[in-house]
Parts: C-alpha cells; sequence; structure tokens
C-alpha cells in the first residue's frame, strides 16, 4: 500500500513533530512543508528536535532522512491560497500554524488541490468535523474535508471525563490547564489584543481562556452543562497539566476508584493513557507520546463527593493524535477535488 502522501503548512514545535512521528513511520510521506522560514534554519530546528545520533539532511530544498531517505519539499508561503498542493499530489494537509483557523481562511488549501485538511487546533466558526482522538473518532466520515483534531488540553480533558465517569454519575467538573508558553505569547511585554497575553510570557503566570469546556460539551454530550474550566500559561518550556476537580453524585467514590480507573483504561488503551506512581515534575513528561499521562500522586479526595486529579500531557502526543487521525481518513475514499474559482 503506497503511503500517505501529506502536505504541511507551518513548521513551528507541533509541525515538527509531526514530521519526526512521520519520518520512520511507513505509513506516511510527508512531500512538502510550507513556511515563512529560511530552508536552512528550518533544518537546523529540525535537527535540534531529532533523537540524539539521528538527523537528517538539506540538500537544497528538500529535507531528505528516514530509513527510506524520504524527500520534503520546503518552500515559503504565508497563505494557503499561496501553496499549489496539486503540483505535490498530496493526499492531505496539516495546516499546523494556528493562524487559519475557520473554514473561509482554510478553504483555498482545497481549492489549490489539497482533497483534505486537517486543523492542528480547535477551530473558529463550523467546520466539518472536530475529532478527539479516543472520543469520538468513529464518528469520521468520507465526505469531511475540513477537519480539527482538537488540541492537547481539550483531548486530555475529554479522556479523563471519560475514564473517571466510570466511578458514578458526574455533577460537575472544571478543569484548569496549566500549559506551557505558546510561540505566540511575547518574551517581553508587548502590547496586543489582550491585556494579559500583552505580558511576558516568559516571566509570568499569566490567566487565560479555554475552550476545552465547550467542545468537551458538544462532543461528549452525556456531559453538556456540567464542564467548566480556565487556562494559566506559564514560564515552561514544553510540559502542561490538567488539573480537574469533579463532584460526584455519590460520595462514596475515593481516591484509590479514581486510580484503579485510570491504570485500567492505561492497559485498554496503552496509545492514548498512561499512568506513573512517580512524583513526576513538568519536565519529566518531555517525549510522552500518550494523550494524557495520570499522576497517581496526585489524586486527592476533597470534601464529601469531591475528587481532584492531575493528568500530564506534551505536545508530543498531540502530534501523535494528527497522525492517527491522517491514518483513520486515509482508509476513507478521498472527497472529490475541489475546483478552483
Amino acid at each position: 500500500m503506497n503511503p500517505l502522501r501529506i502536505g504541511m503548512m507551518g513548521f513551528g514545535q507541533v509541525g515538527r513533530q509531526v514530521y519526526r512521528l512521520a519520518l520512520d513511520d511507513d505509513r506516511f510521506d510527508v512531500v512538502a512543508v510550507s513556511d515563512i522560514g529560511e530552508p536552512d534554519i528550518l533544518h537546523h530546528l529540525v535537527n535540534k528536535s531529532m533523537t540524539r545520533g539521528v538527523s537528517v539532511r538539506l540538500e537544497g530544498n528538500y529535507l531528505v532522512g528516514g530509513q527510506h531517505g524520504r524527500k520534503t519539499r520546503l518552500f515559503p508561503a504565508a497563505r494557503p491560497s499561496d501553496v499549489l498542493w496539486d503540483v505535490f499530489g498530496v493526499d492531505l494537509v496539516i495546516d499546523t500554524t494556528a493562524r487559519f483557523r475557520s473554514a473561509e481562511a482554510l478553504i483555498p488549501h482545497l481549492t489549490n488541490g489539497a482533497p483534505r485538511v486537517i486543523l492542528s487546533t480547535l477551530p473558529e466558526g463550523e467546520i466539518d468535523r472536530v475529532v478527539l482522538y479516543g472520543i469520538n473518532q468513529d464518528s469520521i466520515d468520507a465526505n469531511d474535508r475540513i477537519v480539527s483534531a482538537g488540541s492537547a488540553s481539550t483531548t486530555a480533558m475529554a479522556l479523563a471525563i471519560k475514564v473517571v465517569a466510570g466511578a458514578g454519575s458526574i455533577e460537575h467538573a472544571t478543569m484548569t490547564s496549566v500549559h506551557a508558553y505558546t510561540s505566540d505569547q511575547t518574551l517581553q511585554d508587548y502590547a496586543g489584543p489582550d491585556y494579559r497575553r500583552s505580558r511576558s510570557g516568559a516571566e509570568n503566570i499569566i490567566p487565560n481562556e479555554t475552550p476545552a469546556p465547550y467542545w468537551v460539551e458538544r462532543l461528549m454530550p452525556e456531559v453538556a452543562g456540567k464542564l467548566s474550566g480556565f487556562a494559566l500559561n506559564v514560564p515552561v518550556q514544553a510540559g502542561s497539566l490538567l488539573d480537574m476537580t469533579v463532584a460526584f453524585a455519590d460520595a462514596a467514590v475515593n481516591a484509590e476508584a479514581v486510580n484503579d480507573l485510570f491504570i485500567g483504561a492505561a492497559v485498554r488503551e496503552p496509545e492514548l493513557i498512561a499512568v506513573t506512581p512517580d512524583p513526576i515534575v513538568s519536565s519529566d513528561v518531555k517525549g510522552c507520546s500518550q494523550s494524557i499521562l495520570f499522576d497517581l500522586k496526585g489524586t486527592l479526595k476533597a470534601g464529601s463527593n469531591l475528587v481532584k486529579l492531575l493528568a500530564w500531557h506534551e505536545s508530543l502526543g498531540h502530534a501523535r493524535r494528527i497522525l492517527d487521525l491522517a491514518a483513520l481518513y486515509s482508509g476513507l475514499e478521498a472527497p472529490p477535488a475541489r475546483e478552483a474559482a
């Protein structure tokens, strides 16, 4: 079976992680990457993020590497309308820029020859489908053209809710996403559209809104109206934490029962969920390809019917879920190409 020919727009942290994971996976061939960066700098950055002793070469405007010596064309582009994907014969485009999030902004990928687009973050407005892998991936359809793979924190929350619901009826759950700083934050105070996010991401804990509860409720209607939360962006480079408190209808639910549920879930779905009994910190999460690493030491019974839990994650896990979703769609008939306007 021929590998899925992938085009990518954006070669930031998540984009480079998707490329690295795809490099030695026979199911995928990343044939082209568009980014505004210079090829030699992009090559330098991707090699810095590779496992020690493993590297890719730069031959002209091509990255070359992996066990099959696959070649990936690098070329500059600022907008989806700048990329002629039909020239590369792609089966799928993964947009990891986090800049183009609406259907209107992403349609140029389709009109320029991409049969389907997977967005690496949550969308703005309506698109064909939002898929949180491990929750609703069975809902995908061959007619889906613009799809979101959600976000790392949204998938983490959804999986935690899915598992913990086995302990009993949930009255309410609230989450704090303690998130490593992101590339769109400034290192120094710099005026932006939001007061808090105009402050330095390198020296501040910055309260922020999160759309995760909205999307989890939308995709898991059994908990509709029962979720809330917000985010804290913290001056940590990698490793994020889901801090969630669940109110159960049954006061008998305890920390041991919740831990047992996650231990069982890790056995059933080891690619999605892992558990650790160790007293870990954020830097210990680097390299975790699961969507959540459940902290067994962090579970706490609080009051008569409240249980507090901690689940770690990092962007590598989200990159893996993006490729998992791409593989699922590759098993479906590709939608017809969209004609250029």
